[in-house]
């Protein structure tokens, strides 16, 4: 039922029915509050009408503020990700409100952040703000579209290929000797991660439960595509284990991500290998390993990559000994 009505120079029309929330609306014309209150009871008839009521009353960054709070803590990425989610409460889009965030806002958006990150960077923020609404969505009775799925997504650059040659590697490796003010456990990251394709997680992760030396392996109960994994250890690799102190916490590289990324970082500085970064090293292991594992199965069972076009990315085998193989 509607009622339609004149206050303060506009028209006021109201719609209510037993087991609906009133919705009530303001015109400047009487004929266009008639016409929104008949369409409103003909989408209550046919039960298509989806209420923004509560999408008005949320802006983004309370829906972020709420995600941070109930879903970030059960993953398994949740201290980077709440880095990165709280970073983008403070943009300013995460003021509007549910209801009014179209995909042109976040459009614009992407092209104001395209100015001042990387394009990967802003993909990332994209399938954050995705994620987040539609869990809200589907969990939260937000009944809105996902405006995000209407927006372009920025060009994905194209994947880094940097492999460490040995030359490159002896220099990052006497650049990690553990001098005064030196990490003792950054060489060994870097060997280790050469030697084993790990993840950066995956190695600071490991603990010494997981190593056997009478079977040459070390085991990730958890890894990033949730699966666990048996690594094979290499003679170079056991060497650099039974060389390492027992830490008290039981883990094999007791070291946090960020300690580790500034040693890294000054180690490459003094090793004059400015352009490279830590998952350079996945890539190198991977490419050296390929030489040794021809079989692609083998080769991914030990990378860890569940697809063959993932693993392609991480593999760049050298055209000269292509050429040599084929005659």
């Amino acid at each position: 039922m509607a009622s339609i009505r004149f206050r303060s120079n506009k028209w006021q029309a109201r719609v209510f029915r037993q087991g609906q929330q009133a919705l009530v609306k303001t015109f400047y014309s009487k004929e266009d509050a008639q016409r929104w209150a008949r369409s409103i009871e003909v989408e209550w008839d046919k039960g298509t009408y989806t209420s923004i009521h509560q999408a008005q009353k949320t802006t983004l960054g309370e829906l972020i503020e709420r995600y941070l709070r109930e879903v970030t803590p059960l993953m398994r990425g949740a201290s980077a990700d709440t880095i990165r989610l709280k970073a983008m409460m403070r943009r300013l889009i995460a003021k509007e409100n549910m209801a009014t965030l179209t995909p042109s806002k976040i459009a614009k958006y992407r092209d104001e952040r395209l100015q001042e990150i990387k394009p990967s960077t802003v993909i990332r923020e994209l399938a954050y703000f995705s994620a987040i609404i539609n869990h809200a969505r589907r969990e939260w009775g937000l009944s809105i579209p996902n405006p995000v799925l209407g927006v372009r997504k920025p060009a994905q650059p194209q994947g880094r290929n940097r492999i460490l040659t040995f030359d490159e590697e002896q220099l990052l490796l006497d650049a990690c000797k553990p001098l005064a003010n030196r990490n003792i456990y950054t060489r060994p990251f870097v060997i280790l991660a050469i030697e084993t394709a790990m993840r950066r997680g995956e190695l600071l992760s490991l603990r010494w439960d997981n190593i056997n030396y009478q079977t040459r392996t070390a085991h990730l109960a958890l890894t990033k595509n949730g699966e666990s994994r048996t690594v094979p250890l290499s003679t170079r690799a056991i060497e650099t284990l039974q060389a390492l102190p027992r830490s008290i916490d039981g883990r094999v590289l007791p070291v946090n991500f960020a300690a580790l990324e500034n040693n890294f970082k000054r180690a490459r500085e003094r090793a004059g290998l400015k352009d490279l970064r830590i998952h350079d090293l996945r890539h190198t292991a991977a490419t050296r390993l390929a030489e040794k594992l021809p079989n692609l199965l083998e080769l991914s069972a030990v990378t860890g990559h569940k697809s063959l076009a993932m693993l392609k990315r991480y593999y760049h085998p050298n055209p000269q000994q292509l050429a040599l193989k084929l005659g």
